[in-house]
């Protein structure tokens, strides 16, 4: 078993929605990790439009005494938020705790995973077709 890291904080960063059960997920994904992983601190931020940003999560891992931060961005592809919008907010943020290490991870795009995970979805799909006639 690995042992428990309490120095690195792990923020989800999700594009956000108005449909709050989209967010929900989010969250509940980060407890998932939290509860499956080594990390202790693992929580969702969102750049649009609901709460918390990733500004708010960070200084909240700060407040708790996290010294570094990895974040993971949700997201399927490599789009403008996450060539554009995400480094700038990182920046920013290193810029306002410069005492903490950033990390960021790779968006799902290209995860050697996934084409097994959208066979998953296509087994269930069908099986749910057959069901259903």
């Amino acid at each position: 078993m690995t042992e428990p890291d309490f120095r690195t904080a792990v923020v989800v960063f999700a594009h956000g929605s108005s449909v709050k059960a989209a967010n929900q997920s989010v969250h509940e994904l980060a407890e998932r990790v939290e509860g499956e992983g080594p990390y202790r601190y693992v929580r969702a931020a969102f750049l649009e439009p609901v709460e918390p940003t990733l500004s708010q999560a960070v200084a909240q891992a700060v407040e708790a005494g996290f010294t570094r931060i990895v974040v993971i961005p949700y997201f399927l592809t490599l789009g403008l938020h996450l060539r554009r919008d995400l480094p700038s907010l990182v920046e920013a943020e290193r810029r306002r705790f410069p005492q903490v290490e950033f990390q960021v991870g790779q968006s799902l795009d290209d995860h050697p995973l996934m084409a097994s995970i959208v066979l998953g979805r296509i087994r269930e799909a069908t099986q749910d077709a057959k069901v259903a006639r």
